[in-house]
Order: structure tokens, then C-alpha cells, then sequence
């Protein structure tokens, strides 16, 4: 009996002893169970992210970051939402009839829109352009009895250009001399020679219109000027590019102190707004005796300074810090749009601080704002869906109001615009509340946009602010489609002379003058035109400038120039 009590105990023991272990190589496998859940939770985030931003660089790379969102998509996923913001402008007073007779679109139609234009084949005979006439017959084999005439259709075609030799003849004939002239044995008769005409750049081989080719198909169309030269080569003449490269830096810098100071000082003084941006440039490393070994290039920038969309200033900069933009934007105080990059704080007051006179004030971009939601969007978030469509509500009353008088468009938003914008920074902020302590696309998007509430709002204050900054950013695309091509520049120097000329041509545009053409009548007439009024040549104002002008005079290359007295309003 007692050998039978001690054998139960003692399996007793070993099966306590069997669980205890068990239990223990339970625990352990647990431990292991629940690191691997772990290890396995964290790889299915660090997936789920890699394909979020490889779906992200899929959109970026084919949709060429242009932020297209599936409208129809969105009107039905939020058609609920959608209602709801359209109750919320409606339940406003309605707007003055004075102010809605104005208004397209507000009725169902597009009232006061043109029609569209049907395509069609062009109608090449409306061209001013030389004309070819190929008449083509087939053989006759019976008798003719009266000409119809012919059936004419017609194409286009090409001529190659070329080069046009200009003689500057300058007369000579033989006079008598003065007493004196005889006394200091001079002779009975001399020979005189027709005095230089005033030019620009006096003794260059180039005249104007090929100085102003040579520029416009560089800073205007990209083309390198290695490439230049091989058509040049083509054409017949050999010109150097290091010769054209010194041409251009000359005319750059003319232009720049001349022309383009001018105008700085005079849209700083006045603008209401700029739209601001930049981009990045490679800068050629100089040569020294010291150090000749190759160097990578060093990275510069040109920013872009939309004054009014009047102006387009481009300007060089060999580092973007907040220093640089102080001194860009000096003695200007005003309406500055643009990213809420760090190097702008400098222009704006300190929080809590007092406005001093030579402070501007911030406007945001709804672009860049809507840029993250999009970006987090592509990763399936139904909130940055949502961002989107309340959005582009934004978007589309502005497109309602497009070239409405500004004091009409700020009583809109202020009517319609300024509900939907509470309705979402509440929103917003709500939504922020819940992500704060994550990381992730959507509190970027969420913290990007309650961050720069003020920023944002900042349009309503008057009718001729914007949503965003695209303009600015159109604008440095000539410079990140031409840098495909030329790379790089050549020298700091280098970069502040093609910095006027991108401005200039830009400017241009703004104002629908050709920049050859342009460019050519400017160079024709700085040389002799009063320093105290370089402004009259600027593109904003130079159509009126033109006309003034003696038109034969102006179509020569070289001679006398009649210049015109100034006008009190030439400089508005």
C-alpha cells in the first residue's frame, strides 16, 4: 500500500512537472507567435507602402502629374456629400440680380460663352504667305471648245531659310577745307565720310534680327546652341557657339540692366500680387589653375516672379534660401502666392507679431493642397476622396466667375465660396484629430491643409487673387522643357543674362507680341533711346512704343532713328 502511494506521488510529481514544462514551451511559442505577427504586420505595411508609392509613381510618371480625378467616380461615390454642399450654398441669400445677369452658367446654360467652333481642314488662303501656283494639264486628244479654268486646292509647304547679307554703305565725297584747314597744310579738298549710325553693340558681326533669332530659338524653343551651329553649318555659314554664347551673354545682360531693371523697379513699386515659384538649373563648374580636375556640376535656380500676370520676371539665384527671396522680393509689399516652402516665411510677419510696412502678405496655392489629397487618394483613402470633391467645388464656381469685374467675383465667393470653405477646414480638422499621431499620405494632406488655413483663405480678401500658383509654374516650364536639351548653363553669369532674356520672351507672350520680333525692333532702337525711359520698350508696353515709331526707319538694320517724345502714361 505505501509502495503504491509513493509510485502515484511520484507520477504525480513527473506529470506536474511534464505540465510545467509544457506550459513553459507554450509560453515561448506564444512569445515566437506573437513576434511573428508582428514582424509579419510590420511587412505588410512596408508592402502595402511600397506598392502605394509605386501606384503613386505609376500616376505621376502617365498621368504627367497633371492631378486628373475621375469626376464621374467621385459624383457618384459622394453623390450624398455632393447634396449636401450644394444645400449649403443654397441656403444663403440669394444673389443680387444685378450680380447674377453677369454670371454664366448659373442658370443650366452657359450664358455668354461663344459657341464652339466646329474643326474643319484650315483655310490656307487666309495666310499671308508667298505663293507657288503649279498648273497641271493632261494630254488632249479631241478638240477643245472653251477653258473652264481650273480646280484649285491647296497645300502647305516649306522653304529653307537663310542668311541675308547687309551692306552698311557709308558715303563718301570729297569737300574743300577751311582756311585753317589749308594754313595747317591739310590741303584744298578732303575726304568725308558718312557718320556711324548709333547701334546697340556697335562693330558686332550679328545685326539685330539674327541676335534676336539666335536668342528666341535658344530661351524661347529650346534649341541648343551646338545645334544652331550645325544648321547654321547646313545653311552655309560657320558660326562658333563660343562666339554666339558671348553674344548672348552680352545681350542678356544689356537687356537685364536696361530693360528688365527698369521694369523691376517700377512693378515692385506698383503690383498688386506676384505669383512665385522656382526650379532647379545646373551651373558648368569654372576652370582655375588651382583645382583642374573635373567637377560635377552644382546646382542653381531660377525663380519666377508673376507680377500681375503682367510681368514674368526670371531671376537667378546660386542658392534658394530665405536671404535670396528677401532680396528678390525688396521694397514690395503686397500679395505673394506660393508653395508653403520654408524660404518664403521670411516675407511674411511673424505670428503674434506686428505687421511692418514692408511685409507681404500670404496667399496659398489650393493646387499644392490638392496635390496631397491626390497623392493620398491613390492609396484608396476614402477621406482624400472626399477632400477631393469638396474641392473641386472650389474649382468650379471659379470657373463659373472666370472674367467677371473683381468686386463681382469677391461677392461671390463671399456668398457661395466662403460657406463651403468653413464646412471644410471643419472638416478637416475634425478628420486631422484622428491621424495626427500616424504617418501617412492623408495626414500630410490633412496637416498641409489646417496648417495653411489662413494662407488658403487669403483669396477672399479681393477678386483678383487666385486659387493657385499655376501660372508662376506654366511659366517655369520653358525652363524644365528647355534644360532637356541645352543641361546646363554655362556660369553664374551666364544664368543671370539667359534669366532676362526668359524674361522678356515670357513677358511676351503675356501680352500676344511675337519675342523674334520683338526682340529685334528692341535691339534696333536701346542704343539710341533716352536711358530715362527704358520702360516705353518693355513688352507690356512696347505695342504702343511701336507704333510711334517711323516704320521704315525701324525696318533697317542699321541707320538714324526718329525717337518719339515721351508720353505721360507710356510707364502705366
Amino acid at each position: 500500500m505505501g509502495d503504491d502511494t509513493a509510485t502515484t506521488r511520484e507520477s504525480t510529481d513527473t506529470l506536474k512537472a511534464r505540465v510545467v514544462e509544457l506550459e513553459s514551451a507554450v509560453a515561448l511559442l506564444n512569445n515566437d507567435l506573437a513576434t511573428a505577427r508582428g514582424e509579419r504586420d510590420k511587412l505588410r505595411e512596408a508592402w502595402q507602402a511600397v506598392k502605394f508609392e509605386l501606384e503613386l509613381l505609376k500616376k505621376r510618371l502617365f498621368l504627367a502629374k497633371a492631378e486628373r480625378v475621375d469626376v464621374e467616380q467621385l459624383e457618384l461615390e459622394f453623390a450624398r456629400k455632393l447634396a449636401e454642399l450644394d444645400a449649403l450654398s443654397k441656403r444663403l441669400e440669394p444673389v443680387p440680380a444685378w450680380m447674377m445677369a453677369t454670371v454664366p452658367g448659373e442658370s443650366g446654360g452657359d450664358v455668354g460663352k461663344p459657341a464652339k467652333k466646329t474643326g474643319g481642314r484650315r483655310d490656307v488662303r487666309e495666310l499671308e504667305l508667298d505663293e507657288v501656283r503649279i498648273e497641271l494639264a493632261d494630254p488632249v486628244t479631241g478638240a477643245v471648245t472653251k477653258q473652264l479654268g481650273y480646280e484649285e486646292s491647296y497645300q502647305l509647304a516649306w522653304r529653307k531659310g537663310g542668311f541675308v547679307r547687309v551692306v552698311v554703305a557709308r558715303r563718301k565725297h570729297e569737300q574743300e577745307t577751311s582756311a585753317a584747314e589749308q594754313l595747317e597744310g591739310a590741303g584744298s579738298t578732303k575726304v568725308v565720310t558718312a557718320s556711324k549710325p548709333v547701334e546697340t553693340f556697335p562693330g558686332l558681326l550679328a545685326a539685330p534680327s539674327l541676335l534676336a533669332h539666335i536668342a528666341v530659338d535658344k530661351h524661347c524653343d529650346g534649341l541648343p546652341l551646338h545645334r544652331q551651329q550645325e544648321r547654321f553649318t547646313r545653311y552655309g555659314v560657320k558660326l562658333d557657339r563660343g562666339t554666339m554664347c558671348r553674344w548672348m551673354e552680352n545681350l542678356g545682360n544689356t537687356l537685364g540692366a536696361t530693360l528688365v531693371e527698369a521694369a523691376r523697379k517700377h512693378f515692385l513699386a506698383t503690383a498688386f500680387s506676384f505669383l512665385t515659384d522656382a526650379t532647379g538649373v545646373l551651373v558648368q563648374p569654372l576652370k582655375s589653375d588651382a583645382n583642374k580636375k573635373h567637377q560635377p556640376c552644382r546646382r542653381g535656380h531660377f525663380f519666377i516672379q508673376l507680377a500681375d500676370k503682367d510681368f514674368a520676371f526670371f531671376e537667378y539665384v546660386p542658392k534658394e534660401t530665405s536671404v535670396a527671396v528677401a532680396e528678390l522680393f525688396k521694397g514690395f509689399a503686397g500679395y505673394v502666392q506660393a508653395d508653403a516652402k520654408s524660404v518664403y516665411d521670411v516675407l511674411y510677419p511673424a505670428p503674434n507679431a506686428l505687421a511692418d510696412e514692408d511685409d507681404c502678405l500670404e496667399v496659398g496655392c489650393w493646387c499644392h493642397a490638392r496635390r496631397r489629397f491626390w497623392e493620398a487618394a491613390i492609396a484608396n483613402c476614402a477621406i482624400s476622396r472626399e477632400a477631393l470633391v469638396r474641392i473641386q467645388r472650389l474649382f468650379e464656381n471659379e470657373e463659373k466667375w472666370k472674367g467677371l469685374p473683381p468686386e463681382h467675383v469677391k461677392a461671390l465667393r463671399d456668398e457661395r465660396t466662403r460657406p463651403l470653405l468653413d464646412a471644410f477646414f471643419e472638416w478637416a480638422t475634425a478628420e486631422y484629430a484622428k491621424v495626427k499621431d500616424t504617418r501617412g499620405l492623408l495626414r500630410s494632406a490633412l496637416g498641409y491643409a489646417v496648417r495653411q488655413r489662413a494662407a488658403l483663405c487669403r483669396f477672399l480678401e479681393d477678386g483678383r487673387l487666385g486659387l493657385s500658383n499655376n501660372a508662376s509654374e506654366r511659366e517655369l516650364r520653358r525652363i524644365a522643357v528647355g534644360r532637356k536639351a541645352w543641361l546646363f548653363v554655362g556660369s553664374d553669369d551666364h544664368a543671370q543674362a539667359a534669366a532676362a532674356l526668359f524674361t522678356l520672351i515670357a513677358t511676351c507672350k503675356l501680352h500676344g507680341l511675337e519675342p523674334e520680333a520683338y526682340l529685334r525692333d528692341v535691339i534696333r532702337v536701346l542704343g539710341a533711346w533716352p536711358a530715362d525711359r527704358y520702360l516705353e520698350l518693355c513688352p507690356h508696353a512696347f505695342a504702343a512704343t511701336r507704333a510711334r515709331l517711323n516704320p521704315a526707319e525701324l525696318a533697317l538694320e542699321v541707320g538714324p532713328l526718329t525717337i518719339p517724345a515721351a508720353i505721360a502714361t507710356s510707364a502705366t
